[in-house]
């Protein structure tokens, strides 16, 4: 066997690989007693046929993969071997030559790290500012939540809820089709059609109008994309929304404990100055990483991006699961294929493998590790925060796998 150490690029090897001859005949010799003891041969008991009217029999084609099987293997071991590698994934094989077989094989190699100066790496973290417009803000979202929507007579405004009958057609084939909707005229909304609701503002009570609306090529449902859809809608109802005054009373509303509206402006700032620490300390701990690693030479080989995009996927699809979606719905309601998906995350998937990759080190370098115990109070820490499957969301952690990424 030649084998030939072409390069090391991007933590990966790239190597040719020759068999001699007489290593060809002892894989044929291999295959042929494996394959006589499987296959009955006419004219020939069991274990009993010639290898050559056996090789009639099978094909020359089948034979020759069945050796490509029994010998890239075990080629492939002893090269790595030979050249002292360490994979640390399966290899990328490609067989371009069947007469002598010559293989060639890129192997994924430990990734190499050297940390820059990490110990001086020195960042103020963000300050934590709630602002009296932000307070309002939430407050007026509050408002909207226990408004009352009362019927009004008169046409179709904006931010109105309406009740509508909508019939559609799309190249002759119905499409949209509803008795009674529900639908908040807002303005600019994309959905069911860019422009349909102002194709409502000014309609009355009991009006019925039809219009069409051609979808662009860029729109979020492929099916869609560049069709003209016909609409025909009566509005029913039309509702106004009359949003709460902020009294004690509106406070009480939000929450019975809330006897005055500074108690609840209080209790707002609190929350609010809660998740923007824990926001604040998420972003901090980033870009501190973030920076050592722009100080450090990392190298690894890009199928540890491929295998971070699987996990990250893995983990959104258990998520997707318990909500009862599946990973073809999903990627129908947001109108992308699986290659689109794992485009789109690859440069989260490689931030994330930079990060473990500079974390890993600094540990090792300070003699850092994270216990069984240290690992289980995370869980619980996470597990707490979401109320909801407290089961479900532990069982999913305590994988090991994700052990392993916590």
């Amino acid at each position: 066997m030649k084998v030939t150490n072409e390069k090391i690029e991007s933590r990966q090897a790239y190597l040719t690989i020759e068999m001699e001859p007489d290593e060809i005949e002892e894989s044929a010799v291999n295959t042929y007693r494996k394959l006589v003891k499987q296959i009955n041969v006419p004219g020939f008991r069991k274990g009993k046929a010639p290898r050559d009217v056996l090789e009639r029999h099978v094909g020359k084609d089948s034979i020759q993969r069945e050796i490509l099987d029994d010998i890239v293997p075990r080629a492939y071991d002893k090269a790595i071997q030979e050249q002292e590698l360490e994979p640390i994934a399966q290899p990328e094989i490609e067989v371009i030559e069947n007469e002598p077989v010559t293989f060639k094989a890129i192997v994924p190699l430990k990734p190499e790290i050297t940390l820059g100066d990490y110990l001086s790496t020195r960042l103020e973290p963000e300050a934590v500012n709630i602002t009296d417009e932000s307070v309002d803000g939430v407050i007026e979202q509050l408002r909207h939540q226990n408004a009352v929507w009362e019927p009004v007579e008169r046409t179709v405004q904006f931010e109105d809820l309406t009740s509508l009958d909508v019939e559609s057609t799309i190249d002759g084939e119905p499409f949209i089709n509803q008795q009674g909707a529900q639908y908040q005229v807002k303005k600019g909304t994309i959905a069911p059609a860019p422009g349909f609701p102002e194709q409502l503002v000014d309609m009355e009570k009991g009006q019925s109008k039809t219009f069409e609306i051609e979808y662009p090529e860029d729109y979020e449902r492929n099916e869609v994309e560049g069709k003209k859809a016909s609409f025909t809608v009566t509005v029913t109802e039309i509702k106004q929304e009359n949003l709460p005054e902020v009294t004690d009373e509106f406070a009480s509303q939000v929450e019975p404990e809330f006897k005055t509206v500074d108690e609840m402006r209080e209790r707002i700032v609190n929350d609010m100055t809660q998740r923007a620490e824990e926001r604040i300390k998420r972003e901090y701990e980033d870009k501190i990483i973030n920076e050592i690693a722009e100080k450090s030479q990392i190298e690894f080989p890009p199928i540890m991006i491929e295998v971070e995009i699987d996990q990250m996927i893995n983990r959104n699809f258990q998520f997707l699961q318990q909500s009862g979606q599946s990973l073809e719905q999903y990627l129908q309601s947001v109108g992308k294929t699986y290659e689109e998906l794992r485009a789109d995350m690859k440069p989260s998937a490689t931030q994330r493998v930079t990060q473990a990759l500079t974390l890993g080190k600094v540990a090792e370098e300070e003699k850092i590790e994270a216990t069984s115990e240290d690992i289980d109070k995370e869980i619980e820490e996470v597990v707490k925060q979401n109320p909801d499957n407290q089961e479900d969301i532990r069982k999913t952690l305590n994988s090991q796998q994700n052990r392993n990424q916590i």
